[in-house]
């Protein structure tokens, strides 16, 4: 009876994160419709295969290297399926963690789940690098962005390997629960790093510095796409409680969606005012970006706060975004969808709120893992962009660049009917 109990209780932990994992690769959609929104026309076509095909990339390379270097294995998912003794084997370690213990599923499961993440964060890199970079570039970046920079410091926080044998990041009282950092400013980083070497586009600021405003071709897409990325994030936030078949779990993951859902709300509305009271006006895309911010800071830690905790933490995640968005425009660091700012700025607040409601991490923990992420992604990415600009070159033409990338690029338009 016992071993019927444990395999339920493993095929349901499983099942839960499989659909979790589904949930995040639907965050994809959400990454491609929110970048084809907010940026002109011309660009749309190549932002799309640029988002369809790093999920790809993501994927195959973390399945070739990126899994084994985060979490040990074997390169190409060699034994993940288990084998003979693959029932023994659960029972064994069900029996060993007891019914309200560790989680014990599957470890395709576990692959397809983290998988997603690596994504998410390559989806970051595409929207701060739109309209300008050359397609081949990028994707050549999103093969050493996942298959190793990501797994790297990936290792180091959650695989709980130590930082080039000097200190490990758990022992420090550093704690990411579902990527605040680990994910979302690592992709802001290795962002930041491109942007700086590729400029501003063409346009983006006048003669004496000040910014124009670049307005996106459908802000109708961009709105569907906060809302696929509000729904995927439940199982972002969800799935990273890990397990889900006994009381005290369940009611961890409700507690983490109702969590989530709060603190997007609070984001969404903080920035909503926020824009109101700096421009006089309701600006959207600076509330779909409050949301996204909300869900950002929210990320580190989601299981501890109370509701109304998340969503003030939410709230300040939504009043920095509209700040930092202003910032990077007066220090000329062009990003056309936010990203940086979203993902980086409110990453990096996320880490610093979780010692507010978890004893178990430090502020000086959340800032030395904080450093430890930004510094090895930033300065990697720097050097992999560097080499393949002197290679290929990541900047499109001025000719090019004005005609759109979607002509040069993809070679069609994504809205053909509409151009003379």
């Amino acid at each position: 009876m016992e071993n019927q109990i444990f395999e339920l209780q493993y095929a349901m932990d499983t099942f839960y994160f499989l659909v979790c994992g589904a949930l995040v690769m639907w965050m994809a959609a959400g990454f491609s419709m929110l970048e084809a929104g907010l940026v002109r026309s011309k660009n749309t076509t190549e932002i799309l295969t640029k988002n369809v095909a790093l999920f790809a990339v993501s994927c195959t390379m973390y399945l070739v290297c990126g899994y084994a270097i985060m979490y040990g294995g074997g390169y190409f998912l060699s034994g993940i399926a288990g084998g003979d003794t693959l029932v023994a084997d659960a029972l064994a370690a069900s029996a060993e963690a007891g019914f309200d213990g560790g989680s014990v599923y599957s470890g395709a499961s576990d692959f397809f789940f983290q998988v997603v993440f690596v994504a998410t964060a390559m989806s970051i890199v595409s929207g701060a690098v739109a309209e300008r970079m050359k397609l081949w570039a990028f994707l050549a970046f999103a093969v050493v962005m996942t298959g190793f920079i990501y797994p790297m410091e990936g290792a180091w926080t959650w695989g709980g390997a130590s930082v080039f044998g000097m200190f490990t990041l758990g022992d420090l009282g550093f704690s990411d629960f579902a990527g605040s950092g680990i994910v979302h400013m690592a992709g802001a980083a290795a962002a930041l790093a491109g942007v700086l070497l590729l400029g501003a586009r063409k346009g983006k600021y006048a003669a004496d510095g000040t910014a124009r405003a670049i307005p996106g071709a459908n802000l109708p897409l961009a709105t569907l796409g906060m809302f696929i990325l509000w729904m995927g994030w439940f199982g972002f936030n969800g799935g990273s409680v890990l397990k889900l078949g006994d009381i005290a779990n369940a009611n961890a993951v409700a507690m983490v969606f109702l969590n989530t859902n709060a603190a997007a709300s609070g984001g969404l509305i903080a920035a909503l005012i926020t824009a109101r009271l700096l421009f006089g006006k309701a600006d959207l895309t600076m509330a779909l970006n409050g949301a996204l911010a909300g869900l950002v800071a929210i990320t580190a830690e989601p299981s501890t706060p109370t509701a109304l905790e998340a969503t003030l933490f939410g709230g300040l995640g939504g009043i920095l975004v509209v700040f930092s968005i202003v910032f990077l425009d007066k220090i000329k660091i062009d990003d056309p969808v936010g990203a940086i700012s979203v993902h980086g700025t409110c990453g990096l607040l996320g880490l610093l709120l979780v010692p507010i409601t978890n004893d178990g991490s430090s502020f000086s923990g959340q800032i030395i893992g904080a450093l430890t992420i930004f510094i090895w992604v930033f300065v990697t990415s720097f050097i992999v962009w560097m080499v393949l600009k002197a290679v290929l070159g990541i900047r499109v033409s001025e000719e090019e660049e004005d005609q759109g990338v979607d002509i040069s690029e993809c070679g069609l338009e994504a809205y053909p009917e509409f151009t003379k």
